[in-house]
């Protein structure tokens, strides 16, 4: 098997990005390392016609850009794909039940291999989530000094801190293939899930299998309050007459003021307008023994 691993080198602290990049070597795994924001598209890109697997060492953002990489190449159903958590949070890694650098490259040689699905938005593909609002806007405030000092407790001191002045955007939320209406007011966020789940009690896995995104809009001058008290999980939790949450195949969302800034896996951009559907198991991932193939449902599914 032809196998190469796309590294951001300056992931996290550096210090597991740097241990992944030795094991690799030693296992007669090719590394390419990206320099720059966009750098892990290409490399994958040119990678998926000959490699038979592909694994992104790094962080949400580099398991983005992987991704897409390998989409462009219209290679999502033959190469295989895998995840050496090496950035802050590593979220979707922890969705996949690879916890380590050593476990990481123990998966992607003898873990299970399944079919997930992939958002896309625009014509972008999302693997994790897509997060508009405060929260972008706040992932994009914090600085990589922050998160190297203190991991992903950077970003929920950042949003505290942006909450206070934050000013919610106008949306209009339309589900299904007819887009439907599902919702119109002042949003300070707007959640969708593929593989993250954001109002579960404790647990973080969406189901990457079923096919559907999970939206969750958090309203504005209640949520704004909650923030203020520092009661993040308050407002997150299932039963906030201050949030509404959806599941759907397809989600159409239009700001009727002023463009929302949204996170694609970590990837900032700013827009006016949203169309996201999703590709029913389109990318091919080993995963660990703890990922949850049919994870439990929200309470009213």
């Amino acid at each position: 098997m032809d196998r190469v691993m796309v590294r951001n080198p300056t992931s996290g602290d550096g210090t597991d990005t740097e241990d992944a990049r030795r094991r690799a070597e030693l296992l007669g795994i090719e590394v390419l390392d990206s320099s720059q924001p966009g750098d892990a598209v290409s490399l994958a890109r040119s990678a998926a016609g000959e490699a038979d697997q592909i694994l992104a060492c790094g962080g949400d953002g580099t398991v983005n850009e992987v991704v897409r990489g390998v989409a462009a190449a219209d290679a999502l159903g033959e190469v295989e794909l895998g995840v050496v958590p090496a950035g802050t949070g590593n979220n979707f890694a922890l969705n996949l039940g690879v916890e380590t650098v050593e476990q990481a490259l123990d998966v992607a040689e003898g873990g299970d291999l399944r079919r997930l699905d992939v958002g896309v938005a625009d014509g972008d593909v999302f693997v994790n989530s897509c997060m508009g609002g405060l929260i972008a806007e706040a992932s994009e405030d914090t600085s990589d000094e922050t998160k190297a000092r203190i991991g992903s407790l950077a970003y929920a001191l950042q949003t505290l801190a942006d909450a206070r002045n934050y000013q919610g955007t106008s949306l209009d939320v339309r589900v299904g293939a007819s887009h439907d209406p599902a919702w119109t007011g002042e949003a300070v966020v707007l959640l969708v899930g593929n593989g993250r789940r954001f109002l579960a009690e404790g647990r973080g896995q969406a189901n990457l299998e079923d096919g559907k995104l999970e939206v969750v809009i958090v309203e504005e001058a209640p949520a704004i309050d909650y923030l203020a008290e520092g009661a993040l999980d308050r407002l997150l939790h299932r039963t906030s007459s201050h949030v509404t949450r959806l599941t759907t195949t397809e989600l159409a969302v239009s700001t009727l003021d002023r463009p929302m800034e949204f996170s694609f896996d970590g990837e900032i951009e700013e827009r006016s307008e949203l169309d996201a559907t999703v590709r029913d198991g389109a990318m091919r991932f080993r995963v660990g023994e703890a990922y949850e193939p049919s994870p439990p449902a929200w309470p009213n599914e």
